[in-house]
């Protein structure tokens, strides 16, 4: 039997690695969705909320780091919606509501924006707009 530390050392070298990030569907008692122009956003830059989780860190403290460093906001009741992966990437999609306008706080966003769910900008994530109705559909 191997010891903890050599089966760490297998694991590392047979498993897959993955990067691990976190989005949420920020919604305000308006029927609005909260997006951000993100300067790394290649095709419109307008997105949801989130970012990448930090080495030991439970997925729903990265949102609520993120909303606070990014644009200041707090969040109520953030909830787990959905787990996906693409490629070698996995990301946890939560819900979460707020009544704060927020304020750009950062260089990575150049606005942010509160939309109804159905005048989303122009070229919009596909995906993206997919999760936002069925967050809407299932709130309905």
């Amino acid at each position: 039997m191997l010891s903890p530390r050599w089966r760490r050392r297998v694991i590392k070298l047979t498993q897959q690695r993955f990067t691990a990030s976190t989005a949420v569907v920020v919604r305000n008692d308006a029927g609005q969705v909260l997006l951000l122009n993100h300067v790394l956003r290649v095709a419109s830059g307008w997105g949801l909320p989130g970012g990448f989780i930090d080495r030991g860190e439970d997925p729903v403290d990265t949102i609520r780091r993120e909303l606070r460093e990014e644009v200041g906001i707090e969040l109520e009741g953030p909830e787990l919606f959905r787990v996906r992966t693409m490629g070698t990437h996995i990301e946890f999609i939560f819900t979460a509501k707020t009544n704060e306008p927020g304020e750009v706080l950062t260089r990575e966003i150049f606005e942010l924006a509160w939309f109804r769910p159905n005048e989303l900008p122009e070229n919009f994530s596909r995906q993206q707009k997919q999760i936002i109705d069925a967050v809407f559909a299932k709130d309905s």
